[in-house]
């Protein structure tokens, strides 16, 4: 597409206008609150139930509706999420999980926290796991694969599912970016798209930059009742069943404790949150999407940048919006160029460093900067520009503008 237009053409493109620069700072994200979860968290307070309650099962059950899953457990993060599924699956001292190298430190530190080893293998130019690096890390010690629905976009499921079956391993996948993705005609996370005989789980983040947000917390899918119930024990100290009903009128004082679990339950205060975030998710996404084609349209025919790949099936949500720099076409680092855009004004970020450069995962792992070199590259040449339905459209143009003067100035 680039080789089709002239020179001249991409000259016109990155015209610099000496226009002025942005007046007050724009966050590289924030929440989208309304006064519909304002009145709902007032509503929690008013009734007493500040922890887990009524709200956070009525959160749940939407969940499942939205989601198309059997079963939802909410938690107070999606590292818990990750935590307690691995757990629920067994996974412990010993075991090895493969895990994508380029990813939040969160996906491989719950790995490490069970005992178990987490196996970094490389991803492809979409950011997400590559299937054939999953098939070559599998050996006797295997026991699941984590899978990371990179940036909104999911995975290539089907032959991961199938690598699974195969090798019978357990899948966890990391849909922290992911609320409302799908994967072909299928939200990521709906029972209709697993395999029979696959024992899956996926956790979901509802962090205050996610797609929706309860503030912090979480929540994990499974077609599978058993797995759910291992994870809701897990989620308050091993506890007896609706253990969280003792201090209720239904309730009782007793309890046991039936295994050493963890605390990592949701609060009504951030249910009241997710549940009117979930009702306005899907507007949600479609300023996202509206938003995505509007740097696409303004960047895709640059030669000093790329725009992110999006796959001809399923939806990309655009949690992120990576740009990655063509560092043959233009004089300065990406750092620099983030530094750049922040005196326009411009906030960003970087997702993400890679787990096999930073010293945990070097020192205890043997993991060395350069051992995989796509994510080598990804991490060294991008830059995620801010993108969230509480940007204006004069935000996304103020963006764009900033892009074009430092792509203008810094051309070889």
């Amino acid at each position: 597409m680039l080789s089709a237009m002239s020179s001249n053409q991409q000259d016109k493109i990155v015209e610099f206008v000496d226009e002025e620069t942005r007046r007050d700072f724009l966050p590289y994200a924030l929440p989208m609150i309304g006064d519909e979860e304002i009145a709902e968290v007032v509503d929690s307070l008013r009734s007493g139930w500040v922890t887990t309650g009524p709200k956070t099962h009525r959160f749940e059950n939407e969940l499942r509706g939205y989601l198309h899953a059997s079963n939802v457990v909410a938690v107070n993060s999606c590292t818990a999420g990750l935590h307690i599924a691995l757990r629920a699956l067994g996974i412990g001292p010993g075991d090895e999980v493969i895990v994508p190298t380029l990813t939040f430190c969160a996906t491989g530190n719950v790995v490490v926290q069970l005992g178990a080893h987490p196996v970094l293998v490389d991803v492809g130019n979409d950011y997400n796991i590559l299937p054939e690096t999953i098939e070559a890390a599998i050996t006797p010690r295997t026991k699941a694969v984590m899978p990371v629905h990179y940036g909104g976009q999911s995975c290539d499921l089907d032959a991961i599912y199938a690598i699974a079956v195969r090798h019978n391993l357990a899948v966890v996948e990391d849909a922290a970016h992911a609320i409302g993705t799908c994967y072909r005609s299928m939200t990521v996370g709906s029972d209709a798209v697993v395999p029979p005989g696959l024992r899956r789980a996926v956790a979901y983040s509802f962090y205050a930059t996610k797609n929706m947000t309860t503030g912090e917390g979480g929540a994990v899918a499974t077609g599978d009742a058993g797995l759910a119930e291992r994870m809701r024990l897990l989620t308050l100290h091993g506890m007896s069943r609706d253990a969280w009903k003792r201090y209720s009128s239904s309730g009782s004082w007793y309890y046991e404790v039936l295994t050493d679990g963890y605390k990592c339950n949701m609060t009504d205060i951030q249910a009241a949150i997710g549940i009117h975030q979930l009702k306005k998710l899907e507007g949600f996404i479609a300023t996202r999407q509206q938003y995505a084609t509007k740097f696409n349209e303004a960047f895709r025919f640059l030669q000093e940048v790329e725009v992110p790949a999006v796959h001809p099936v399923g939806r990309h949500t655009f949690h992120l919006y990576p740009l990655r720099l063509n560092p043959d076409r233009l004089k300065i680092s990406r750092n620099v160029f983030i530094e750049e855009l922040r005196e326009l004004n411009i906030g960003t970020s970087v997702h993400f460093i890679p787990l096999h450069w930073h010293p945990f995962y070097r020192e205890t792992f043997g993991y060395v900067p350069g051992q995989f070199p796509n994510a080598d590259a990804l991490y060294r040449n991008s830059v995620s520009l801010p993108l969230y339905p509480a940007m204006s459209e004069a935000d996304v143009s103020d963006v764009i503008s900033a892009v074009r003067r430092l792509v203008a100035r810094h051309r070889k």
